[in-house]
Formats: structure tokens, C-alpha cells, sequence
């Protein structure tokens, strides 16, 4: 096994590490091989109440493969990406095959170098709107990785708060889902995960509800002086309700916010609506039904100029593992 290989297979799988994921939950893993990188879908870290289906686990995953695909690129590498390529193993969602030498774009570095820049920002967004030729270019990278962004327009608004707010709340009286979101945002410092009071927002009236991460009231992060009205709302979709197609929604959905980033947007994934059946089922209608819902994605410019929190990372060693060395 050459170190050459395995050296830049390591350092993609560790940058994939900060990809995004519900409730920070980082349910993946990866395998170094010779000239091979697998992921895996950690199933023990899937969210059974929020996420019975394992459908935002599948999206994470996603997200991690992309974020894996884009630090390969700016390094140099071609690579060929098999998704779920045993179907006997639905816990394998990709491999990914250095094939040669790939000259890196501008564009490929820039992205690599958004990667560590990228946030969940939840603080309330600024009134300045999102310009149309930005909001452009973010679904021409969405489509480019084989899914779909539809930007919510003014008089879909009500709906999309309305079906939010039902889904938040249906959630919040079950005993369950309050334990879930206890158990993820009460994590031991070690674990690496979850989503501290440190991040969590101060819940004020928005134009459409985030989750409140916070449901004991300690949440220690502000959210500004915004108001949102600036803000978009995308709905990430695709043709189907598939693992296939959830696994390349989550690699857009790491298009989308590392190209949001190059633009200069502060974004925030909101999950919410399509984590129940009905809620999911009246996204579709906002689709007027051309496809399956997965995310909703807020982005804005941001009011406030201060730097976010860090979040938690696991360690690269409780994540990567190598298939044994040949000599």
C-alpha cells in the first residue's frame, strides 16, 4: 500500500469530518484502502425519533462524500465514486477510486478552502436580499451533483412558516423526540458531537421557525439584530423518497453551502418539515408535486459580524480506520 495513495485518502476522509449533519450526529465512517476510500452510514448514531427512516442520515453521508470529493479535486486526484456499490451492504453508501491525476480549477481550490469556513449560522439574517444571479448560480451547483433547488417565492411563504411551525410543534410533545433532542445537545465534552448551548440560539419570532436546540431554555448564543426579511428559503428536492437519491441530495446540499460560502451567504439547514409524514406531504404541494422534498436551506447575508462558536468534531481516529497494510 503506497503512502502516496493512502496519504491523500486520509486527509479527504479527515476533511470530510466537518461536513454538516442533524444535530451535529456525524453518522458516518470512513476505510482507507490501497487507492480506495469507503463510507460508510453509521447507524448508531442515527436519530430514531427525528429520523425513524434514516433519510438525514443518508443526506449527512452525503454531504461527507461530497466534502471528500472536493478536498480530493484540490488536491489533484481523479477519482470514480461508486454509490452503495454492494447492494447486499446498505451500510457501504460509496467508494471512491483514485483513477489518475486531476489539475485542479481555481474554483476546485476554492471550494476546499471554504470547507473549514462553512457554519450552520441560526442567527437571525439581515434585510439586504439575496441577489437572483447568486441565488442562479446556487442551483446550478446543486443540479450539477444531480438534484434540484427550487427558491421559495413571497406568496409560498405562509405555507412554508405554517407547515414548519406544525411540524415543530407536533414534535415537541412527544416525551421522545424531548429526550432526543436532550440526549444530543447534552453531550460529554469527549464525544466530539451535538450541538451545545454554546451554539444553540435564543428562540425569537422568525419568518419561519428554526428548531430550538434548547428546549431547558440554556440556550447562550444571541440571535442579533436581524429580522430575516432579507432572507431566502431553498427546498432542496429531488425525484424520488430513495436512499439513491438521498445520498446525492446530501452531496448538493454540500454544493449549495460551500458555494454560498464563495458568495459571501451565511445559510442554515431546517429539516423540520420534512421529518413527519404530513408536514412532507404538504412540501410536496409547495412543489406543486414535480418532486420528492428533503431540505429546506436558509441563507442570507449576515447581520451580525461576529464569529460563530466552534461546533464539535470527532476524532479523526474514532472515524477513519485502515484496511491492514500490505507491504
Amino acid at each position: 500500500m503506497t503512502r502516496h495513495i493512502i496519504e491523500p485518502l486520509a486527509e479527504a476522509a479527515q476533511r470530510a469530518l466537518r461536513a454538516p449533519s442533524a444535530f451535529n450526529s456525524q453518522p458516518w465512517r470512513w476505510r482507507v484502502g490501497a487507492g480506495t476510500l469507503d463510507l460508510y452510514a453509521d447507524r448508531g448514531r442515527q436519530l430514531p425519533v427525528t429520523d425513524p427512516d434514516g433519510r438525514l442520515l443518508t443526506l449527512a453521508c452525503g454531504a461527507a462524500l461530497h466534502h471528500a470529493r472536493v478536498a480530493l479535486a484540490a488536491a489533484g486526484h481523479e477519482v470514480e465514486v461508486r454509490r452503495f456499490p454492494e447492494p447486499a451492504d446498505v451500510d457501504r453508501v460509496a467508494r471512491l477510486r483514485v483513477t489518475g491525476v486531476h489539475n485542479p480549477s481555481a474554483h476546485d481550490i476554492a471550494l476546499d478552502e471554504a470547507i473549514p469556513d462553512r457554519r450552520t449560522d441560526r442567527r437571525a439574517f439581515g434585510e439586504q436580499p439575496v441577489a437572483a444571479e447568486v441565488l442562479e448560480r446556487l442551483r446550478i451547483a446543486v443540479e450539477a451533483e444531480g438534484a434540484f433547488l427550487h427558491v421559495v417565492r413571497l406568496d409560498q411563504m405562509p405555507m412554508l412558516a405554517v407547515v414548519t411551525a406544525d411540524a415543530a410543534a407536533t414534535e415537541v410533545v412527544d416525551p421522545a423526540y424531548r429526550d432526543e433532542v436532550y440526549r444530543w445537545t447534552h453531550r460529554p465534552p469527549w464525544a466530539g458531537d451535538g450541538v451545545p448551548p454554546t451554539v444553540a440560539v435564543r428562540q425569537v419570532p422568525r419568518r419561519v421557525m428554526l428548531r430550538d436546540h434548547a428546549l431547558d431554555g440554556d440556550a447562550r448564543l444571541e440571535p442579533g439584530r436581524g429580522n430575516d426579511r432579507g432572507a431566502a428559503y431553498a427546498v432542496l428536492f429531488g425525484p424520488d423518497d430513495t436512499p439513491w437519491s438521498w445520498l446525492r441530495a446530501g452531496e448538493a446540499l454540500s454544493a449549495l453551502l460551500l458555494t454560498a460560502v464563495l458568495e459571501g451567504l451565511a445559510a442554515a439547514p431546517i429539516s423540520d418539515a420534512i421529518e413527519l409524514a404530513w408536514p412532507r406531504r404538504l412540501m410536496r404541494d409547495l412543489l406543486a408535486g414535480v418532486g420528492e422534498p428533503y431540505l429546506v436551506v436558509r441563507l442570507g447575508i449576515p447581520a451580525e459580524s461576529g464569529e460563530l462558536p466552534s461546533v464539535p468534531r470527532r476524532a479523526p481516529d474514532d472515524v477513519i480506520e485502515f484496511a491492514e497494510r500490505e507491504e
